[in-house]
């Protein structure tokens, strides 16, 4: 009797400390999803630039920008909804993106993924439908549902996908969550094998799979510790 107590205990503490790492990793992988949205558009916003019309929109959008880092959240909103409905060029989509990544910021997750949501059906570029897919599977990780977060992008993790190892950690992670630590080794041991992936993606795997390991779950090439 005592020792079952005891392994719930410690099975609590283990999920804990997952759950902080996410806690600590996870606002750096939705910050560096909206750079990486700034850095996409940033050719494109240039060109802009150079007609009037474009000039116009790029001002509102960094007007938008400038009230939300002065802490005025929702009057930054109010600035990004008006773009996203008559701004010109691609700064609506922008607008719509950074939107969502701010109601994520504010922890208004099922607000966020209906945002992300949206903008999967609504886009016609393939990427940025998969983009905001990806941004949608990381803000389901804590609901621990992997057949939502699969559902949205469990068909990026094909090779050669720039996206696939994205799609494998907050696959991962969900999985962690639910409790299916196999399965969530599964999916870090890939992108641990990955020669492609990033250093920052590598160092946040490299403590999903020491976690795991502490827990005795070893890859599937070796067996779990007894």
């Amino acid at each position: 009797m005592s020792d079952s107590v005891f392994r719930e205990v410690d099975e609590e503490l283990r999920n804990e400390r997952m759950q902080r790492l996410w806690r600590r990793f996870g606002p750096y992988v939705i910050g560096v999803a909206v750079v990486i949205i700034l850095a996409v558009a940033g050719n494109e916003a240039w060109k802009y630039y150079q007609k009037s019309s474009a000039a116009r929109g790029a001002d509102q959008f960094v007007a938008a920008l400038d009230t939300i880092a002065a802490g005025d959240i929702a009057g930054g909103q109010t600035q990004l909804d008006a773009i996203a409905a008559s701004g010109p060029g691609q700064y609506p989509v922008l607008a719509q993106f950074r939107s969502a990544a701010l109601l994520a910021s504010e922890g208004k997750s099922a607000e966020a993924v209906a945002a992300y949501d949206a903008l999967m059906t609504s886009q016609k570029d393939q990427s940025l439908r998969e983009l905001a897919a990806v941004f949608a599977a990381y803000q389901l990780v804590d609901a621990g549902d992997p057949l939502a977060v699969t559902q949205r992008v469990g068909d990026l993790q094909v090779e050669g996908h720039p996206l696939r190892n994205a799609a494998r950690e907050a696959i991962g992670l969900t999985h962690y969550k639910a409790g299916n630590y196999v399965d969530a080794r599964v999916l870090f041991d890939a992108i641990a094998a990955d020669p492609l992936t990033s250093r920052d993606l590598g160092s946040r795997v490299s403590l999903y799979l020491s976690q795991l390991t502490a827990q005795g779950v070893g890859s599937i090439a070796e067996p779990a510790s007894e």
